[in-house]
């Protein structure tokens, strides 16, 4: 019996939702440990090196979700073999820009360190994070290719168990090497290093049953494909490497306004932030293997239903996060406020609160950046992503911060999801039919 739109719907979403936060408790249990193990200075050290893990994140996510956007496409109207050239050259674009990120950690690590903004207090720190999270890129990049492909290969269930086993090993390793070893900093990010190829451990049987994925795997490298993944990606691609340099910009302000402190109490808000855009990530990613094969099958009805389904889940899931800031901000703050300062609990909570109100409007926006990219608008769910992430969030940080101060870096979120949401809704107003474009050949 054929599963209902809204049943399919459903099982890939909160299967990847699921995954998706556990992939999003890697940072955060690295902020616990370190915030109980290293104090406010440690947490301002990872919230520095976050950007560049942003970064990192964010080209694997270019790679497998915009070639795993195009091989369900392409699996929709049974065309096996020019699938299969799909996923061989996410895996040659991911080792490329693996050995890149690899070579700038061993020779720019400092360099970055500084430009992130470490001071001789949190210099050392820094440079160990980011040091070893570069070392480590290729576990990070193959790790997001391939939960993309397992995704759209009609196992979201797989997918999303080789996560969570990634993130409980992620905390359980923190725990041995930073407590039992006494591992310090190196021990977190050694800990986060592992955990994605514990994840591909996972991952193992669904590529034992799909051998023919791998069957010419020798065969010249075309350029034309990877451009497709980076035009098809490039809205998860801005998502995650905004939030990067967004994190960056807000590291300096804060530091001219609060100093370390402010750093680190921003890096609690942010941290548990990053968990509730997870949500929305899992949400968008788990409807668009659905997306993008009722696009490339012409099911107009089904496509609109999922569209529908997104945006209502999105509405409610950033309500009950903003309700939940109001209600236990403080017990949340104390969480990660390993020494108790009272100026990190006093920054953070009233932090918590304005920022969190972003959410009320973010997941849709996710939602529709991702939903013009699953259905080949891939220039406007870019353009979405770079608004979100860059264009009006930048101008608004420096602006409200010079006009409110913290209150003003907090709030900039929220300003930047209402101005944003506009043009969102605009574009999805154009969508009232959708012929399939000619798909790029492999």
């Amino acid at each position: 019996m054929k599963q209902s739109v809204f049943n399919t719907f459903l099982r890939y979403v909160s299967l990847n939702i699921m995954g998706m936060m556990a992939i999003s408790i890697y940072i955060l249990a690295d902020t616990f440990f370190i915030a109980k193990s290293l104090g406010p200075l440690g947490l301002t050290a990872l919230n520095f090196s976050i950007s560049i893990y942003s970064i990192q994140h964010g080209v694997g996510l270019m790679i497998g979700v915009g070639g795993a956007t195009r091989f369900a496409i392409l699996k929709s109207v049974g065309k096996e073999k020019e699938s299969r050239e799909i996923f061989q050259h996410a895996l040659k674009t991911g080792l490329m820009f693996s050995l890149f990120f690899m070579l700038a950690g061993i020779l720019f690590t400092e360099q970055i360190a500084t430009l992130l903004g470490a001071d001789n207090e949190t210099f050392a720190m820094t440079k160990t994070y980011l040091g070893t999270i570069l070392l480590f890129s290729p576990f990070f990049l193959f790790n997001n290719i391939l939960l993309a492909f397992v995704r759209n290969d009609h196992n979201p269930k797989g997918a999303m168990t080789a996560m969570i086993a990634g993130s409980l090993s992620n905390i359980i390793l923190d725990y041995i090497f930073m407590f039992t070893l006494g591992m310090g900093i190196f021990g977190a990010v050694f800990a986060t290093s592992l955990a994605p190829l514990i994840s591909m451990i996972f991952l193992v049987p669904h590529f034992r049953r799909r051998k023919e994925l791998f069957e010419g795997f020798a065969r010249s490298f075309s350029w034309r494909i990877m451009m497709d993944h980076f035009t098809l990606g490039a809205s998860s691609f801005v998502v995650e490497v905004s939030s990067g340099l967004v994190l960056m910009i807000f590291n300096l302000v804060i530091l001219k306004l609060e100093g370390n402190l402010g750093v680190a109490a921003y890096g609690i808000v942010a941290n548990l932030a990053l968990v509730c855009l997870a949500i929305f990530t899992g949400l968008s990613q788990g409807m668009q293997p659905l997306v993008s094969k009722y696009y490339g099958q012409k099911k107009e009805k089904q496509l609109k239903d999922v569209l529908k389904y997104g945006l209502y889940s999105a509405a409610l899931i950033g309500g009950i996060l903003y309700l939940t800031a109001l209600l236990f901000s403080a017990p949340m703050v104390a969480a990660f406020n390993g020494e108790d300062n009272e100026k990190i609990a006093l920054l953070a909570e009233r932090g918590l609160v304005l920022y969190f109100s972003g959410l009320l409007l973010a997941g849709v926006n996710i939602i529709i950046s991702t939903y013009l990219s699953a259905v080949e608008r891939a220039s406007h769910g870019f353009l979405l992503s770079l608004l979100r992430g860059v264009f009006v969030m930048v101008p608004m940080v420096m602006i409200l911060a010079e006009l409110f101060k913290m209150d003003g870096v907090w709030m900039s979120f929220l300003a930047t999801e209402v101005l944003v949401i506009g043009c969102s809704l605009y574009f999805i107003g154009k969508e009232k039919s959708l012929p399939v474009k000619k798909s790029i050949p492999a």
